[in-house]
């Protein structure tokens, strides 16, 4: 029967060679399947065809084949995974961990998929692996230096194309490395990787305000039923079409040295990698909003098979024209010196001391308009909002049409004033040392079915801070300028055609390409604007101050100084967490012949102090986190697995902290707490692994997650006294209600469905409105439960024709009796590949079914399973209790990606790729299946040329 898995699993980890000369489609597969056969836990892996050399330009892009691993995209590019319907998970570069502004790592769009050689996605932990990890580990692996049988060079030359913004990008990225036999010295190796990137995308979203009405669509008298449970209609308000351009500038290095004595088993290396990232937004968010929403024009409107109200107008509109930017500068370095050596024929040590650190400057700014009718003002000097009406129509899934009474509000600057300029800088430091050593003595006690024995300490020390500075003027925000800026004690607007004349800035956005994915109703007024240009924004704020700065001399709002010396530091948002932890472990790798086990446990404690501008908290656990892998050779291509563990992952950074973080409209807000415990999973893994000729494998597996500790967040509403004359209340239907002025309260009330918008803004004039803070919580318990199955081969009837697939299914619950975010039931993946001659062909396709998104999301939050319109989420005790209230789902999505490449010799590759070949839109539904946002990014097509020498 060949032999017992734990010797194949230690001879494969002896043959890093061979997976360097992995060659083409099929030979990478079966590069996979060989590291899932022999390894000691349950692990899947992507492998580089060749160096530098993945099936996917993008890290998470490749991991979406893989069983069990869905994505989350940003401008259509993927970003991060989920596995088995977790998010929280680990990613590391060669077994330790790497640094991003958060808690798991660097974002795999950040990473350069050319460094790699191999990236594992480990679902069932051994006691050597650092805890963290509720899904699985994902372990990026790149080429030692000393692996490498000749001198190397290779690079890589792309174009990538982004349908949206018609831009080609360039990417650039070389490798090279060798070692030299030293003699008596021993031999030595080096190698370094330089990859640099320069893209730009955009994502077009439109989306609405969705809230439960009674209507009587026929003018009787009498309420229509909906068609949904609660009998109301689902009336679309709140208009909105964001429009945002994405530059992403990346450049990262990696060098890495590699020692070995020549009288001594073993090595010494030094790694060193850094990423260096700019990107800016310059975004636009159109919105159009009613004065009165019961002034609804019914004429033509019906409701759908949801409950969704079509074909109908409003009157007392008005629109408001919001320019806003991020730009975001992040360096973040991954170093570690460390060596292994086998001491004795049965001992063998190692260790490391690893540093690493991520440097984050954001800035988030805001330029927004108001419609104020310049033509009244100029009659009387009152200062009066420009309002006109609004048709909505609706074809299919497509985009809602929108048509204006006015057909120039957004487009005509003489009735748009100069509303708001706000700048915010968030700074986020993250770093982190690490020292480990590991022990594994071989068949020790001399007791033949213990393979060797393995113990090892680790220790780390991070530390994260975040710190915030506001633009402010004299204390204040400059906010609400059109009602409150006075020249020579006479308030005066300043209307967008007199700024733009004296200082420049404005542009005309109307885009031929707008929700050309989703399609549009007709025509949608919201897509055609004139509006401050935001690349001014993200890329000059300090120009768009100082025209600030002279719209505003001489007046009330004045400023002096530079925008630096204006910058003050919001103490309210400052954290400092310092986290300290000690591991031990021991795990015992056993052998029975056709049963291998690894068992054992690893045992960690936790330190953390928490501190804000004024107070610092300090809380101490520890966790006993014990795990088994076990494999049966059923016969040498069969192979069953059975895992346990429990696994632990410490809450974010953002729950740890109390600081209050509010949103610019003062209407929301998060608050953490230090004493959060962390997540706290139970699993369970059962698969079985056919493996045949040529890389061929059929799996199935099964897998249970009982996870506790959740974090819940606990709503209250806060009194603020800066909410009388700061506050927004334009989303007026999120602005919670307070009992008494100036009195905070657990109880989160809003309006009611025959409270509008001058109601609300009454009981703000009263100092009856409140902020909504979020504040995160323990909660109770739920589970993950799913199933697995994988098939790949080699077809023999047409040479070089192979495909791979894989299904699974997840059916999970927390506490509210919500599924878990993140968490589509049937996940989908399918390859086709074709290889002759040179020549590469690919088509992969990825399908997820609907999942939950997010919860209480506020454009939705009236919303649920009954659609009463009445908010409670919270409370079972009370009326129309409905904990669905604001689900927010992603909804059902497949894609086609397709790769080329042609070898012309030995040297030289020219390749090309697209991603979403089709041009797949994203759309987000409610608990009632509602469509309420429309999401679409570039198609991308790439055409390079590839060479190693």
């Amino acid at each position: 029967m060949g032999l017992p898995l734990m010797a194949q699993a230690q001879d494969a980890q002896n043959e890093n060679v061979e997976v360097i000369e992995v060659k083409g489609l099929a030979g990478s597969m079966a590069e996979s399947a060989r590291q899932k056969r022999f390894n000691t836990r349950i692990v899947d892996a992507v492998v580089a065809e060749d160096i530098g050399k993945l099936p996917d330009n993008n890290i998470a892009e490749a991991l979406q084949r893989i069983t069990g691993v869905s994505i989350s995209s940003n401008f259509g590019v993927g970003e991060s995974v989920t596995i088995r319907g977790i998010s929280q998970n680990r990613v590391e570069l060669n077994g330790r961990s790497t640094s991003g502004s958060g808690r798991g790592g660097i974002s795999l769009e950040d990473f350069p998929s050319t460094f790699l050689k191999t990236v594992e996605v480990i679902k069932s932990p051994t006691p050597e692996m650092i805890e963290g990890a509720l899904g699985g580990t994902i372990n990026m692996k790149t080429v030692r230096p000393l692996e490498l049988k000749e001198p190397l060079v290779a690079f890589t030359l792309d174009a990538e194309y982004a349908d949206k913004t018609e831009n080609w990008a360039p990417r650039f990225n070389i490798s090279a490395g060798t070692n030299w036999d030293l003699g008596d010295a021993g031999s030595f190796g080096a190698s370094a990787i330089l990859a640099v990137q320069d893209r730009t995308l955009r994502r077009d979203e439109f989306f609405n305000l969705v809230t439960p009405t009674e209507l009587d669509l026929d003018g009787d008298g009498i309420s229509e039923q909906a068609n949904n449970a609660g009998g109301n209609f689902l009336v679309r308000s709140q208009n909105t079409a964001e429009q945002k351009t994405e530059k992403r500038d990346r450049t990262a290095y990696g060098i890495s040295l590699q020692w070995a004595p020549k009288e001594l088993e073993g090595f010494v290396y030094l790694d060193i990698n850094a990423t260096e990232l700019d990107g800016g937004q310059e975004a636009y968010s159109v919105l159009n909003d009613s004065k009165d929403y019961s002034d609804l024009v019914l004429n033509n409107a019906y409701g759908d098979n949801h409950g969704q109200l079509h074909n109908f107008g409003s009157g007392s509109v008005f629109v408001q024209p919001k320019t806003w930017a991020d730009f975001t500068t992040n360096e973040s370095t991954s170093n570690a010196l460390g060596g292994e050596f086998q001491l004795t024929d049965q001992l063998k040590v190692s260790g490391e001391v690893a540093y690493t650190k991520s440097e984050a400057l954001r800035t988030k700014s805001e330029f927004n308009l108001r419609p104020i009718s310049r033509e009244q003002y100029e009659a009387d000097g009152t200062i009066t909002e420009h309002l006109f009406t609004i048709t909505m129509t609706q074809e299919g899934d497509k985009v809602p049409g929108i048509a204006f009474s006015d057909s120039d509000a957004l487009l005509n600057p003489d009735n748009l004033a100069i509303r708001q300029f706000t700048h915010q800088r968030y700074t986020i430091d993250n770093e982190e040392t690490a020292m480990r050593l590991d022990l594994e003595y071989s068949e020790p006690f001399g007791i033949e079915f213990i393979r060797s024995v393995k113990a090892g300490v680790r220790t780390t020390d991070r530390d994260y801070e975040l710190d915030r500075h506001d633009l402010r003027n004299n204390g204040s925000e400059l906010k609400n300028l059109q009602t409150s800026v006075s020249y020579n004690g006479v308030v005066r607007p300043t209307w967008a055609d007199e700024f733009d004349d004296a200082y420049g800035g404005f542009k005309e956005i109307n885009h031929a390409n707008s929700f050309e994915q989703n399609g549009i109703s007709g025509n949608n007024a919201l897509t055609h604007y004139w509006v401050y240009d935001g690349a001014l924004l993200a890329y000059d704020i300090n120009g768009t101050y100082d025209r600030v700065k002279q719209m505003l001399d001489g007046s009330s709002h004045a400023l002096t100084g530079s925008l630096d010396d204006n910058m003050v530091r919001n103490t309210g948002s400052y954290a400092n967490i310092n986290e300290k932890t000690q591991a031990l472990y021991t795990q015992f790798n056993l052998d029975f012949d056709y049963i291998t086990a690894v068992v054992g446990a690893r045992y960690v404690a936790t330190e953390l102090v928490s501190s804000t501008y004024d107070e610092t908290g300090q809380y101490d656990y520890s966790d006993f986190l014990p795990s088994l892998n076990l494999s049966y050779n059923l016969s040498d291509e069969t192979i069953l697995r059975f895992a346990a563990a429990k696994v632990m992952r410490r809450a974010d950074f953002g729950e740890l902290s109390p600081a209050l973080s509010v949103d610019n409209s003062l209407v929301t807000g998060t608050q953490g707490s230090y004493k959060l415990d962390p997540y706290r999973v139970t699993q369970y893994d059962f698969s079985a692994e056919h493996y045949f000729a040529n890389g061929g494998m059929a799996s199935a597996a099964i897998f249970y997650k009982d996870v506790q500790s959740f974090t819940v967040s606990s709503s209250s509403c806060v009194a603020d006294p800066d909410t009388i004359t700061g506050q927004n209340v334009t989303e007026y239907v999120n602005v919670c209600l307070l009992d008494t002025a100036g009195v905070s309260q657990s109880d989160v009330t809003y309006a009611t469905g025959n409270q509008d918008l001058a109601y609300v803004e009454a009981q703000r004039d009263a100092g009856l409105t409140g902020i909504v803070i979020d504040t995160d919580v323990n909660g109770g318990s739920g589970e993950v439960v799913g199933l697995e199955l994988a098939y790949q081969q080699q077809l023999d009837f047409i040479p070089g024709l192979g495909f791979a697939t894989n299904y699974t299914y997840a059916d999970s619950e927390q506490p509210d009796g919500n599924p878990l975010l993140n968490i589509s039931n049937h996940t989908f993946n399918g390859q086709i590949y074709w290889e002759s001659d040179g020549i590469q062909l690919r088509v992969a396709y990825n399908w997820r079914d609907k999942y939950l998104d997010s919860q209480d999301e506020k454009r939705v939050r009236p919303v649920g399973a009954l659609a009463t319109g009445i908010y409670n989420r919270t409370d079972p005790d009370a009326p129309f209790f409905d904990p669905t209230l604001g689900n927010n789902y992603r909804d059902s999505r497949g894609q086609f990606d397709v790769s080329a490449s042609y070898d012309v010799n030995e040297h030289f590759t020219v390749i090309a790729n697209a991603v979403n070949l089709t041009g797949e839109p994203i759309r987000q539904v409610t608990e009632l299946d509602s469509p309420w946002l429309y999401s679409e990014a570039d198609r991308r097509i790439t055409f390079g040329v590839r060479g190693k020498f």
